[in-house]
């Protein structure tokens, strides 16, 4: 069995028989715009690096699927029941999803207190478990950073995906697990007013 359940710019995702069990197959395609010995470099190099990371955010307490299989270019991991943040939210499953997002509060939270950023924290990239607890998918943009700045993003990413009420939420969980919180928050703010500074200057040129 293997099932196309995804495809994003780097890779494909199937849903396949493992031994006798349902997992998730993430295999990076080949770019045909790119010389094929740097192609082959590239997906080797990116696809090694994002099972160090689900190693080091799994050590770090953070629930992520558990890597079953890597080899070359593709990564086997277990598959996680539930439904996908986003499509919770987009249900108007508000008790559930308000849960959900503080989870993922605290799921990267614990994520940079283990010394990685995501990259692309969205609620399409958090899964929500039959039992109301949130795991983190999708490490394909994620690297080893603790800038306050590449924190920040992360945060950015996500209040730019949900309303005010659930992104209070998300911060909640997010503090209580980091303890330089505080000096993330601040640079988001500072971020959104050079943004707010540069459209202004864009629309008034």
């Amino acid at each position: 069995m293997e099932k196309l359940i995804g495809e994003g710019a780097e890779a494909k995702i199937y849903l396949i028989d493992f031994a006798g069990k349902e997992a998730v197959l993430k295999d990076r395609i080949k770019k045909s715009y790119r010389i094929p010995q740097i192609d082959e470099k590239l997906r080797l190099q990116r696809t090694r690096r994002e099972a160090r990371i689900l190693y080091a955010a799994a050590k770090a307490g953070v629930d992520v699927p558990n890597i079953i299989f890597y080899g070359g270019t593709r990564l086997v991991m277990h598959k996680i029941d539930g439904m996908l943040l986003s499509r919770c939210i987009d249900s108007g499953k508000r008790r559930s999803a308000a849960r959900a997002i503080e989870g993922a509060g605290k799921l990267i939270g614990m994520l940079h207190a283990g010394g990685i950023v995501h990259g692309d924290y969205t609620p399409a990239n958090i899964m929500v478990g039959p039992d109301g607890n949130a795991w983190l998918i999708d490490f394909g943009l994620s690297e080893f950073k603790t800038s306050a700045e590449e924190r920040a993003l992360d945060l950015l990413l996500m209040k730019r995906s949900v309303d005010a009420g659930l992104f209070r939420r998300f911060l909640s969980g997010y503090k209580k697990e980091f303890g330089e919180s505080g000096a993330v928050c601040s640079r988001l703010e500072e971020i959104e007013r050079r943004g707010r500074y540069q459209t202004r200057t864009l629309l008034t040129a």
